[in-house]
């Protein structure tokens, strides 16, 4: 097979005249346009290997060999959705003729959709893959400078437990279940709904996420608590692998139309899925946790990802301040005598 159909894609399937088999997806569903590109890369590759000419490696080449390499990040499907996104600016580009000025534009698109810290993500992924092709592969000498965008500072956001109550009232049975164990475990998103059976032991009351499967690369001890739980106890027998269902399937996003809706009926507003987790945080903080057992708890790699929480405890801050007074107290009646 030189070009071929899996499921709506078309594929390209040869040997090189060097004996390299080359197979991977044309990123199209034309057929026209998927043996054009066949074409082309056999030619390319003819030329190769009897004239010595340097391969005129593409965009898609590019992004096919980036994925293969970066199977074990945390981050890979988010990184092929990205890709995908990007395949109307790149598709079939060879990689030298991407100069700064149509990755400006490609960002520019972006964030007429976006954020700037969405758009920085696509911006990031684009520089990644072509020093990788530069560095890595040596398939280019140089990568234009990818320059991101200025991103504002977030303020940390969250609700009380009044207006959680309220949005719970609001959702569907399966989402409110969902949102009920993000915010006892503060588990990201992708960890929650991904939780699998092989990761909880009831019996000791606690849950796990491997180290492949969060953000800092190092393993999360869940302690479930009894909301957690009561949680867990009610989708019990639903799934033989998965936790979370819905009708029989696994759920597999949880920013939905339902989500959307049942925040405008709490009248919240200005609050994303990920809000949970700091929502969880904030909670814990103002309720006297350690910054370092916070820390622990979230999975965080760094002291600094928790300190935007610690103007959230007030009363334990006040509690060391406080220490001070009696010493100032002594020096000042000193003075005075």
């Amino acid at each position: 097979m030189s070009v071929g159909r899996l499921r709506r894609t078309w594929w390209v399937d040869f040997t090189t005249p060097a004996g390299e088999r080359i197979r991977h997806t044309t990123g199209t569903r034309d057929r026209q346009q998927a043996q054009e590109y066949h074409d082309k890369l056999r030619a390319e590759a003819w030329r190769v290997d009897k004239l010595g000419e340097r391969p005129a490696y593409t965009w898609d080449d590019a992004g096919y060999k980036f994925l293969t390499e970066t199977q074990h990040k945390a981050t890979h499907h988010e990184d092929k959705v990205k890709l995908v996104w990007l395949q109307q600016f790149l598709r079939g580009k060879p990689l030298a003729e991407i100069d700064r000025e149509l990755i400006v534009s490609i960002g520019a698109k972006k964030l007429q959709e976006s954020s700037p810290a969405t758009a920085n993500r696509y911006l990031a992924l684009i520089r990644s893959i072509l020093r990788k092709a530069m560095n890595d592969w040596e398939w280019i000498d140089r990568a234009p400078f990818v320059r991101l965008y200025k991103e504002a500072k977030r303020r940390v956001r969250w609700i009380t437990p009044e207006q959680a109550e309220k949005l719970l009232g609001e959702l569907p049975e399966h989402q409110r279940d969902i949102v009920v164990f993000a915010l006892s475990s503060g588990l990201r998103q992708s960890n929650v709904l991904r939780l699998e059976w092989s990761q909880v032991d009831l019996t000791r009351g606690v849950a796990w996420i491997h180290p492949d499967q969060a953000k800092a690369r190092k393993a999360i001890h869940v302690p479930l608590n009894s909301q957690a739980v009561a949680v867990l106890n009610r989708q019990a027998g639903k799934h033989r692998e998965r936790v979370f269902t819905f009708r029989g399937k696994p759920i597999r996003w949880a920013n939905t139309h339902a989500w959307r809706e049942a925040l405008k009926r709490a009248g919240i507003e200005e609050f994303r899925w990920h809000d949970l987790r700091h929502t969880w945080a904030s909670w814990l903080t103002q309720h006297g946790t350690p910054s370092n057992v916070l820390q622990e708890l979230g999975g965080w790699e760094s002291e600094s990802m928790v300190r935007r929480y610690a103007h959230l405890a007030p009363a334990q801050l006040l509690e060391h301040s406080e220490k001070l007074a009696g010493l100032i107290s002594g020096a000042t009646a000193a003075q005075l005598k």
